[in-house]
């Protein structure tokens, strides 16, 4: 059992090879926080309602995406400031129009499995 931490060498298990296999795959605290985040961003219903509007229709402004997913253009606005400061969204400006779009590519990805047809 190689890859067990120290402070946990001593603690029982039932088949050590797997518990090394599990904690390879696991990897770095770092790297499932940064996943754990990404996730947690993608599970707000409003949130990942805007994600999938702007990923199916591209550049969409905040009214617009107000009506789309039903939520008020504050609810809106706040959510997007969220997706912006995680590096999700970003928005253009084209007068006094901001239009938001996607642009982390690995949400792009993980949006392309979404779909509205079937949960299950």
């Amino acid at each position: 059992m190689h890859l067990v931490p120290a402070d946990r060498s001593g603690r029982r298990t039932i088949d050590g090879h797997r518990v090394c296999d599990a904690i390879a795959a696991i990897g770095e605290p770092g790297h499932v926080r940064t996943w754990a985040e990404r996730f947690s961003l993608l599970a707000d219903p409003g949130r990942l309602a805007l994600l999938l509007a702007l990923h199916h229709t591209g550049p969409l402004a905040v009214s617009d995406l107000a009506v789309a997913t039903g939520m008020n253009d504050p609810a809106v606005s706040q959510a997007l400031r969220l997706l912006r400061a995680a590096g999700v969204v970003a928005g253009e400006k084209e007068g006094r129009v901001v239009r938001y779009r996607v642009v982390d590519p690995v949400t792009v990805d993980l949006l392309k499995h979404c779909t509205t047809a079937g949960t299950g």
